[in-house]
């Protein structure tokens, strides 16, 4: 049975007939510090199982990546050169952005309108951009020297 995250402390001074108070005292903070322990090599533990798990899901995302890679060669190239193409445009469009901002700072600080068309204007473009970019990113990124090693005869 797992030890429970939280515990109930009884904060209230005991009356030992053979300790004196500040023995007791002492004997009471030993206590607490020996479950305020115990809750932090728990919730050690819990962090370190989250940390194997999404260790694990990242190793098997990556080898799954690579045996796509080597399965569609041509295809991950492609994806390399969209990718370039694609990030050359997010830079221009960035700077839009930005220029759009900088002429109209004040308007968008102080207008509700223009602050909602200006998110309208570029917040869903550059979600979506972003979002295609990591795709082709990840599909067209060469596999790591780890992974690499692994699929090598």
């Amino acid at each position: 049975m797992k030890p429970p995250f939280f515990t109930q402390i009884d904060v209230t001074q005991a009356a030992a007939a053979s300790s004196t108070p500040q023995t007791a005292g002492l004997a009471e903070i030993a206590l607490l510090l020996r479950q305020i322990l115990m809750v932090q090599q728990r919730q050690t533990k819990i962090l370190e199982e989250l940390t194997t798990q999404v260790g694990n899901a990242q190793r098997q995302r990556a080898v799954e990546l690579g045996q796509w890679r080597q399965a569609n060669p041509h295809l991950a190239k492609k994806c390399r050169e969209a990718a370039e193409c694609l990030s050359r445009v997010q830079t221009e469009f960035l700077h839009q952005l930005t220029e759009e901002v900088s002429h109209n700072y004040d308007n968008l600080l102080d207008g509700e309108f223009m602050f909602t068309e200006f998110v309208d204007r570029f917040g869903p473009r550059m979600a979506h951009l972003n979002g295609i970019l990591q795709v082709l990113s990840q599909l067209s990124s060469p596999p790591s020297p780890a992974n690499s090693s692994n699929n090598s005869p």
